[in-house]
């Protein structure tokens, strides 16, 4: 039982072992495309840090595709990302919205108003792209 907490707490084997893979991939990146997916991965850390830690080692693991991909061609970085980084990482975390505690308080949000007022709860609404 205190080896199940343990590991909630910091995290899975497996996770450590994704983690050590996932960051092995990034030092042999050419540098500039480090210094992006760095910098990508900050901003991703930080704003989709409502997602939950599989999700958010998907994203990791999916941006690590990306980038090497993008390095293999010789993809110029601003043709990965394009003008606006930022919308770029928003693009990319709304793809893992799954993950993202938010939608579920949003469908709570609508379904409980929905008792309120008496209705029957909303179905099959996207809820999750407000």
């Amino acid at each position: 039982m205190a080896a199940a907490w343990i590991e909630r707490v910091t995290g899975s084997l497996e996770d450590k072992k994704r983690w050590r893979q996932y960051k092995a991939r990034k030092d042999q990146l050419p540098a500039a495309y480090r210094t992006a997916i760095d910098g990508l991965e900050r901003y991703l850390t930080y704003a989709g840090a409502i997602v939950k830690g599989d999700v958010l080692m998907q994203m990791m693991e999916d941006l690590a595709d990306l980038v090497e991909g993008a390095a293999a061609d010789g993809t110029p970085i601003r043709d990965v990302v394009g003008d606006d980084p930022v919308e770029f990482a928003e693009m990319f975390i709304a793809n893992y919205s799954d993950g993202q505690w938010i939608n579920k308080e949003r469908a709570r949000l609508v379904e409980t108003i929905d008792r309120a007022a008496g209705e029957e709860p909303s179905t099959g609404s996207d809820h999750g792209s407000r």
